[in-house]
């Protein structure tokens, strides 16, 4: 089975638009060059808050529980960047634009923006049902 088929976004709602902010790209672009190509994962909670984690692609483990919300093009990275979401994140943000931002301080251990003294960060607008 592939990742189409195993993580489907549910019903016919449309995916959440996913955009960066110019900061959150250029973070992207740095991360890129020190790491090798890259994945952001949203959860629902748990350990790692409720903030995007990016990690190297594929070291996130993402299963039937999570569904892929959108590949980003980012400007100087070569391949998209997937962005994946828990599905039980997803049943709440399912009509709402995310926007990955960056801010200063400290995130998540696990995400590999955490030395840098920043985090990355959602913001949301509501869409149209």
């Amino acid at each position: 089975m592939n990742a189409h088929e195993t993580n489907e976004l549910p019903g016919d709602a449309p995916a959440p638009t996913v955009e960066l902010t110019p900061a959150a790209a250029a973070l992207l672009r740095a991360l890129r060059a020190d790491h090798g190509p890259l994945m952001f994962h949203q959860s629902a909670g748990c350990c790692d808050g409720s903030a995007p984690m990016c990690y190297p692609a594929g070291e996130f483990r993402t299963g039937n529980s999570d569904v892929l919300l959108a590949s980003l093009d980012v400007t100087g990275v070569a391949e998209p960047v997937p962005f994946w979401m828990s599905r039980s994140q997803y049943a709440v943000w399912a009509h709402t634009r995310l926007i990955v931002d960056v801010v200063e301080g400290r995130g998540s251990g696990f995400s590999l923006e955490a030395p840098e003294g920043v985090r990355f960060l959602i913001r949301s607008r509501l869409v149209g049902t």
